[in-house]
């Protein structure tokens, strides 16, 4: 492990950290199989990716250490203003985009007619959804703070996490930032054990639980980046991507998972970070750049489809042969739908934003 000096506040074009993208990127894919596989096998001990709902704790650490690595030297200069309104251009486009589809896969899902429960609510949910205002209201589909694009939940957690930096953290001193962490790992160690797991947060009856992951992961990536934890090493994308997975694919215990879930998100997805951070792409240029680019869009466009995919299990009860086909068939879909939001929707518009 290598420690680095702080660089100056005068540099300008900073090296970008391409194999941090892609594996922001390989979380995102983690996170759509782990959808789907939650409604089509509902037992998570017979689930082989039922803790990629951890991949969260990993955006929200890598989060930490890219806002870190971004505006410590700036913050000050470009002024809280001008750093929020960057945010909202790189990250609401997508909230509102999935919102939109979010609505139209609710009005028009094929296999149920929910929406007409709520048919006097259904612009309400729309309105919350695309300024993000929490509305657990649907029983049915387990109270998401966000109906229509459940996903959007850790977007609201973001956000706070954003604003906290800009008002506090950028300036605090890192013993002050150290005491945060440890408080904050002691915290989300308690939630777990409290819940039994970690994936909280993203329901009207776990909310408090968001608080918790976001604050424990963002300073942890801050941590990291200024402490300049960085691993040198000859490893490339592949290599801690394949390192990464674990995290993902252990088997889900309910006796251990409390345990388990709060040591993989405080010391193994910051060790992921200094790695990352310090390998070499090598020939992996490419593949690093689009699994960065398509993490988000994919992130944020993919829910809608589960809902229908979640009618119609319910509503079919295909086996899991069918099941198989639909779940890798649906994830290149998605894929492709992502990368035809990002190119077409999103660029478009935070480029005319940004102007």
């Amino acid at each position: 492990m290598k420690e680095t000096n702080h660089p100056a506040p005068s540099v300008i074009n900073k090296p970008h950290f391409e194999i941090l993208d892609g594996l922001r990127g390989v979380a995102a894919i983690a996170v759509v199989v782990f959808h789907f596989m939650e409604i089509a096998i509902t037992d998570y001990e017979n689930n082989f990716i039922a803790h990629a709902y951890l991949a969260v704790d990993f955006f929200f650490c890598l989060s930490g250490f890219v806002i870190a690595y971004a505006y410590d030297d700036k913050l000050v200069a470009i002024g809280i203003g001008s750093f929020l309104k960057r945010r909202l251009i790189r990250l609401h486009p997508l909230v509102i985009i999935g919102s939109v589809i979010g609505l139209l896969g609710f009005l028009f899902d094929p296999f149920s007619n929910l929406h007409q429960s709520y048919t006097d609510k259904i612009w309400l949910l729309f309105i919350c959804s695309c300024l993000m205002i929490p509305l657990p209201i649907v029983k049915e589909r387990y109270l998401n703070l966000f109906h229509l694009n459940p996903p959007t939940w850790s977007l609201f957690w973001e956000y706070i996490a954003n604003i906290f930096y800009a008002l506090i953290l950028v300036r605090l001193p890192k013993k002050f930032l150290w005491v945060l962490t440890v408080l904050a790992a002691f915290a989300l160690v308690w939630e777990s054990w409290k819940s039994t797991q970690l994936s909280v947060g993203w329901g009207g009856d776990n909310i408090s639980g968001g608080g918790i992951r976001v604050g424990f992961s963002f300073l942890a990536g801050m941590l990291v980046y200024r402490s300049r934890w960085i691993i040198r090493s000859k490893l490339g994308f592949v290599s801690i991507a394949l390192l990464l997975l674990p995290a993902f694919l252990f088997p889900y215990r309910n006796a251990y998972n409390w345990l388990a879930d709060p040591l993989v998100v405080i010391f193994y997805f910051p060790f992921i970070i200094m790695l990352g951070a310090g390998a070499l792409t090598h020939k992996t240029h490419a593949i690093c750049r689009f699994s960065g680019k398509i993490s988000y869009p994919l992130y944020m466009v993919h829910y809608p489809f589960m809902w229908i995919f979640f009618s119609y299990v319910q509503e079919y009860k295909p086996t899991i042969n069918s099941l198989t086909w639909i779940i890798v068939m649906g994830t290149v879909c998605l894929l492709a739908l992502a990368w035809l939001v990002m190119k077409y929707v999103d660029e478009p518009i935070r480029k005319w934003l940004s102007r």
